[in-house]
């Protein structure tokens, strides 16, 4: 049962919010829905026919911003209204679902509230979800063969052709994974080979039937020998120069 002083207490709460939202109402004509819906009313346009599409996008969504904002102070409004009367009839302060004493506390904090904590309909989850979630599965794990090792073109790399030009991560973003050097390579594995298989095809001239031809000096062939030489192990195609073959052969003749 609530005390006078805190029946009064909720009483002014209550009041001083439905002023609060009335003057609001006032002030800016319920957010100016009741005007009209279109959104170019909302900035003095007659007509969209003119305007940008971007530019008609944007109050598009400030004028749904705006039926919301003023639908939920309405809902707001219509239940401190509800409470005051439901404290002229002195209902006000129990369940309306098992009758029993709502606690102080959780009136101090909802005042507009009806029902104790173990009855409020607001308990209720929803699992209504947009529609557009139907069609916004994850890209990966979908299609026959995006579980299969290959080379094949799949959901994945058609996600990087996408990512090429320019998602929001940035070179600060890989850091810790690996060196970026422009913002071109800022994207989910930008190290994948694309149109070919071993690294060496980037540097490795081959005839027509696959015999080693040359070998052309690009920054992936220095690479390439930086990761031979601190791995020790000789290259996959063709014979090196002797003085590149000596080193290794002393290696392993001293292990």
């Amino acid at each position: 049962m609530l005390s006078t002083n805190q029946m009064q207490s909720l009483r002014s709460q209550l009041q001083d919010r439905q002023k609060e939202i009335e003057q609001q109402f006032k002030i800016n004509d319920h957010f100016g829905v009741r005007r009209s819906d279109f959104p170019y009313d909302s900035f003095g346009e007659l007509s969209s026919y003119d305007n940008h599409p971007a530019d008609i996008a944007t109050e598009q969504y400030e004028r749904e911003k705006d039926l919301a904002l003023n639908e939920h102070a309405e809902q707001e409004l219509h239940e401190v209204q509800h409470a005051l009367q439901a404290i002229e009839n002195g209902s006000y302060g129990k369940c309306k679902t098992c009758g029993k004493d709502i606690p102080f506390e959780r009136l101090e904090a909802i005042p507009t509230t009806m029902f104790c904590k173990e009855h409020s309909p607001e308990q209720h989850i929803s699992n209504d979800r947009p529609v557009e979630e139907a069609t916004l599965d994850n890209p990966w794990g979908q299609h026959e063969y995006d579980e299969h090792s290959g080379t094949f073109y799949d959901a994945e790399d058609s996600w990087q052709e996408v990512a090429r030009y320019g998602t929001s991560e940035s070179p600060s973003d890989f850091l810790e994974k690996r060196e970026i050097e422009n913002y071109g390579e800022t994207f989910i594995e930008a190290e994948d080979r694309v149109g070919y298989v071993e690294d060496y095809e980037n540097f490795v001239a081959v005839d027509l039937y696959g015999n080693h031809i040359s070998v052309y000096p690009t920054k992936g062939h220095d690479v390439y020998e930086q990761a031979l030489d601190e791995e020790g192990v000789m290259t996959v195609f063709g014979d090196l120069h002797p003085f590149e073959q000596d080193p290794y052969v002393e290696e392993e003749e001293k292990e």
